[in-house]
């Protein structure tokens, strides 16, 4: 249960960027019914993740290999639930998605998917990523696909840590976009 309540997505002040929120993503999810609270953080954030989700060239199975692997390590189970069914559009197996909590003993990841998730662990959790595990992926991704990997890394530790200290559950009712 969300710790405070979610926005009122009618207000006249942030209702421009609802209407852009349901229109690039489809409705209002629970993450921006919170964010909204704040129309420059809603705005930014909206922006930022949608260049790190549509516009970047990083394969979008890479991309959602770490989102799901950064919603385990930081237990955030609305953001696994989010990105499970664009994870398996993008590519991704069934068998991987359940072999992530231990990655390193499954055989479902190549060399590749393996460097990407050494590289996610060390961000996640010791936020200084040692030289191997540096390497290891830098000899598999060009410098575009390293920004952009680190980038998303990065963006999706913040989305984590804020639904979990803000209490986002996709269970929680929502308030109603009028039309």
């Amino acid at each position: 249960m969300a710790r405070i309540p979610y926005a009122d997505p009618n207000a006249p002040e942030t209702r421009p960027l609802v209407e852009r929120i349901v229109r690039e993503r489809g409705s209002l999810l629970h993450l921006y019914a919170m964010l909204l609270h704040s129309g420059p953080v809603a705005e930014g954030w909206l922006r930022y993740l949608t260049a790190i989700r549509h516009e970047c060239a990083l394969p979008g199975a890479l991309r959602e290999l770490v989102i799901m692997r950064i919603a385990h390590l930081n237990g955030a189970p609305y953001e696994a639930e989010q990105h499970a069914p664009i994870a398996l559009k993008e590519g991704m197996t069934q068998a991987q998605l359940d072999a992530l909590t231990d990655w390193r003993g499954s055989d479902a990841f190549d060399d590749t998917q393996r460097a990407v998730l050494a590289y996610c662990d060390a961000m996640t959790r010791e936020v200084h990523v040692p030289d191997a595990v540096f390497a290891a992926v830098r000899e598999r991704l060009d410098a575009r696909d390293l920004v952009e990997l680190t980038a998303t890394i990065g963006a999706y530790n913040m989305v984590s840590r804020f639904l979990e200290a803000m209490g986002v559950d996709a269970r929680d009712p929502l308030p109603a976009v009028s039309a």
